[in-house]
This record gives structure tokens, C-alpha cells and sequence, in this order.
């Protein structure tokens, strides 16, 4: 009962913040003609409620594809529809075909603030209950501090209840499929991780871990065996979950090709706005984007992305663990993004996700990495409005996270599983790593307040206009390729001995 009271003052916590950032403007609010990603969502609805589902992603008269057209697998599109519904018996006006865009009002934000809650709370906030009391370890005191960290981390609930997204969806299909992978619910998982993919095209960030993780386990149960039997149904439960996904769009291969343009837009170029990934930082020095055709930068990109995630997902096929299977999620979430074609700012929440998996047993390189991932989409908080909700939320985090996980205290060499760089730098003298850790985690907090109060306060140079966008998302840069060397070391070194064995099971 106690454990129980815990839970629900975390999650009542976790709740009260979302709906406090949810109180602040959002993404395009009052700024015709294009509005933001909240009339996205809202045009969504209005799209998905009047027209018929075969011209939902086609270019119409009715369906204006430059205006917010609809560019996310079918999952996405029901969940408007269904929105869309409520939506209308609220006030017609909100979904009226043509007449409701730009719609703006107190009413009609606090029913779309509302949507996030309910979706956030049905899917998102139990996967990260059970997470965190069924697949770690420690006292129930820890398990509940992990929560409460989990449930605050500030880059979430920035986007989703400011800018205005439903990313918590598609993550908590995710998180939800990392749980039932834990307790061994392979089917499970394998539906929920579709059910991820089918909502966000993203979700490709986590799903070579997946795919190597099962085929791993059913190659080490014997392919002749009971391991193909488990082959079978894996590869039946996402054949399944998939069909009934794209069910109406089937019928047609015009409308299954049409639907895959829509949510695979390389047209768009490598990048499009300042995002801390290798092509946006390198663009800095060499200028990719004019100097190479696009063809020749969608297959530079894909090269350098599969090279990137290969060895840890050859790593979790052929060790698959749950640890390893944890770690290979970090790499490859982080490898796509640091190299991978059309990066978003926002598709840092992904390796995010990943990360916080690691609240519990890397608390100190979890959190920093959070801050970071946070800092990182500062540019974009700024031109929402959205300064206070994120000096707010990015101090609270920062402060629980420290002090309740102890991330200060408890790290040293083993703890922070820096073991293997002793070897990597076996040509330096011995060092105290885990001093020179604490160290750069001052200084990089340091400077991620400077550059939050430079960006506020002070007025790029006339011919550097773009200065402090770009110095963050170089900054983060730094920080995120620092994390994939991190994770990747982490993985291929032998698991911490403070580690229960719980983990790998």
C-alpha cells in the first residue's frame, strides 16, 4: 500500500507538470498563414473527420497537401479521427472543412491540451510506472525516485504540452514494448513496437535493436526448434498488427505508394533547420547541402547511418540480453540521429527514451544527456514562448534528478562503467576519470545556462544572425557524439558487477 501511495504521488507530480507547461502558447499560435504544429494537428482532425480515407494523404481540392498535409503512418491518422470526433460534438467549428483553419481559442486549446493529457496518461505514464517498479532494481525508495525523474524529464513535455505534439504516444507503444520484452512477453512486444512504428515512421530509430534482440533470442533457442516456432510468431503478430494498421490503404497500391511518399519525404533535402546532428554541424564547415546533389546525400547519410549502428546491433544478436538490448536502443536512437537524412530537433526525444532507461543504472550520464537533449531544442522553445516553462521545468529536473538518484555521490569508475578507457588510453597516465567526469558535467551545465542567457538577452551580430542557434545545436552536438562513444564503450565492456543479473534475464 505504501509502494502504491509513492506511485500516485509521483504520477499526480508528473500530471501537475504537464499541465502547468500546458498553460503557456504553443507552436505557431497567431501566426498566419501557416500557423504551427498545433494547427497541424488540428487540420488533422479536420482532414481525417470530412474527407474519405482514401484522400487523406492524396493532394485535393479539398485536402491541400502544402497546407499541413497529412505526412504520418495510418496510426497517427485514426487517433486524429478519433479527436475529431469529440472534437465535434464540443463545437462543430473546430473541424469544419476549410473554415476552421488557423482556429484558435481558450476552448479550443484547452480541449487540445486535453487530448495530450488523456493519450499521455492512457499510454505513455503506466508503460513508465512498470518500467520502473518491475525492471529495476533497488529499494522501493530508488524505484519511485526513478520515477518521479522519468516522468519530469523536461524535452517531453516541452514539445508535447508547449510546442504541441502527441510524441508520448508512439513512445509509450515503444516503452510498453521494452516492458514486455523484460518480462518475456515477446508477442507482446512485438505487437506494441509495431503499434509505435504504425504511429510515427521515427520509430525506425529503435527498430534494428528489436529485430536483432528477438532474432538473437530465437537463434540462441535454435532456429530448428523452439526458436523458429518463436520466429513464427513474432514475425505473425507484426504481419498482423501491420495488415489491420494499413487495412484501408491496401486495396489500392496507388494509396499504399502514396501513403509511403507522405511519410518518407527525402525530397525535403538532409536537413532543414539548425539540428545538433553531424550533417547540421559539419554543414558549418563544409557546405554539404550545395556541394552535393541529393541523391549522393541520401546514400552518404544511409552509409553512415548503418555503419554507425551496425556493431551494437550486431553486438545485442549476438549477446541478447536485456542489458544489451537497452544499450543497442541508446546507439541506434542516437546513430540515426546524429547521421541519418531529415533529422528534426524534436527526433532527439527518441534517443531520449532510450536513455531514460538508464535513470536507474547510469544515473549521472542519463541525466546529463537529458539536459542536454532538453538544451539542445532551446531555439525552438524560444520562438514558441516558451522560456519560462523551460528555465522551470529544466531546473526542477535537474535538481530532482541530481539529489534524488544521488548522481553526484555514487560515481565513481565502476559505477560509471568507465572501466574500458583506461584500455582505450592505455597510452596517458592513470587518471581519475570519474573526477574529470563530474568536472565536465559542471562546466557543461555551466554553459548550457550561459548560452539559455545569451540567447535571451543579448543580439546576434548583424552578419551572424544565426550565431546562438547554431552555437546550441553545435554545443549538443559535441554532447550527443560524446554519448554514442559513451553507450557504445559501455556495451562492448563487461556489465558492471552492481548490475543484478534481474536485468539480462
Amino acid at each position: 500500500m505504501h509502494t502504491w501511495s509513492l506511485v500516485s504521488i509521483c504520477v499526480l507530480l508528473g500530471v501537475v507538470v504537464r499541465w502547468g507547461v500546458s498553460l503557456n502558447s504553443y507552436s505557431g499560435a497567431g501566426k498566419a498563414p501557416m500557423f504551427g504544429d498545433y494547427e497541424a494537428q488540428r487540420h488533422w482532425q479536420e482532414i481525417t473527420y470530412n474527407l474519405p480515407v482514401h484522400q487523406w494523404y492524396f493532394n485535393t481540392t479539398d485536402n491541400d497537401l502544402s497546407y499541413w498535409g497529412l505526412d504520418y503512418p495510418p496510426l497517427t491518422a485514426y487517433h486524429s479521427l478519433i479527436c475529431a470526433h469529440i472534437a465535434n460534438i464540443i463545437n462543430p467549428e473546430w473541424v469544419q472543412l476549410h473554415k476552421s483553419r488557423g482556429y484558435e481559442s481558450s476552448t479550443h486549446k484547452l480541449f487540445m491540451r486535453t487530448t495530450v493529457l488523456v493519450a499521455d496518461t492512457l499510454i505513455y505514464i503506466p508503460a513508465v510506472v512498470l518500467y520502473c517498479l518491475w525492471l529495476n532494481d533497488g529499494t522501493i525508495r530508488r524505484k519511485t525516485c526513478t520515477l518521479l525523474c522519468f516522468l519530469i524529464y523536461p524535452g517531453l513535455l516541452l514539445i508535447d504540452y508547449g510546442h504541441f505534439q502527441y510524441n508520448a504516444v508512439s513512445l509509450g507503444f515503444a516503452l510498453w514494448a521494452v516492458v514486455a520484452l523484460g518480462l518475456g512477453w515477446d508477442g507482446l512486444g512485438s505487437m506494441a513496437f509495431s503499434l509505435a512504428l504504425n504511429y510515427k515512421q521515427m520509430e525506425l530509430y529503435h527498430a534494428l535493436p528489436f529485430f536483432c534482440y528477438l532474432l538473437g533470442k530465437c537463434a540462441k533457442m535454435g532456429l530448428m526448434g523452439q526458436g523458429l516456432v518463436m520466429l513464427l510468431n513474432v514475425a505473425a503478430t507484426v504481419l498482423v498488427t501491420f495488415a489491420l494498421c494499413w487495412l484501408p490503404f491496401l486495396s489500392d497500391p496507388a494509396q499504399t505508394l502514396q501513403v509511403l511518399r507522405r511519410i518518407f519525404p527525402v525530397t525535403r533535402g538532409l536537413f532543414e533547420d539548425k539540428v545538433a546532428n553531424t550533417w547540421c554541424s559539419l554543414n558549418i564547415l563544409i557546405k554539404i547541402r550545395s556541394t552535393l546533389s541529393t541523391d549522393f546525400q541520401l546514400y552518404l547519410s544511409l552509409a553512415c547511418t548503418i555503419l554507425a549502428v551496425l556493431p551494437s546491433c550486431i553486438r545485442v544478436m549476438t549477446k541478447p540480453t536485456f542489458w544489451q538490448f537497452k544499450l543497442a536502443l541508446v546507439n541506434s536512437s542516437l546513430g540515426f540521429f546524429l547521421f541519418s537524412y531529415q533529422v528534426h530537433e524534436k527526433s532527439i526525444l527518441l534517443a531520449s527514451l532510450s536513455v531514460c532507461l538508464f535513470l536507474n543504472d547510469l544515473p549521472l550520464m542519463s541525466v546529463w544527456f537529458l539536459q542536454v537533449s532538453t538544451f539542445s531544442m532551446l531555439p525552438l522553445f524560444l520562438k514558441d514562448g516558451l522560456l519560462v516553462p523551460y528555465v522551470v521545468t529544466s531546473l526542477a529536473f535537474l535538481f530532482f534528478s541530481v539529489y534524488l538518484l544521488s548522481a553526484l555521490e555514487n560515481c565513481s569508475e565502476e559505477e560509471l562503467a568507465l572501466g574500458v578507457y583506461h584500455k582505450i588510453l592505455f597510452f596517458l597516465p592513470t587518471m581519475d576519470l570519474a573526477w574529470i567526469v563530474r568536472w565536465k558535467f559542471y562546466i557543461s551545465v555551466s554553459a548550457m545556462a550561459c548560452l539559455s542567457i545569451a540567447s535571451v538577452a543579448l543580439s546576434p551580430p548583424p552578419h551572424l544572425p544565426d550565431l546562438f542557434p547554431v552555437l546550441v545545436s553545435t554545443f549538443s552536438f559535441v554532447h550527443f557524439l560524446g554519448t554514442f562513444f559513451y553507450f557504445n564503450a559501455v556495451q562492448f565492456s563487461a556489465l558492471p558487477s552492481n548490475k543484478s543479473q534481474k536485468k539480462i534475464k
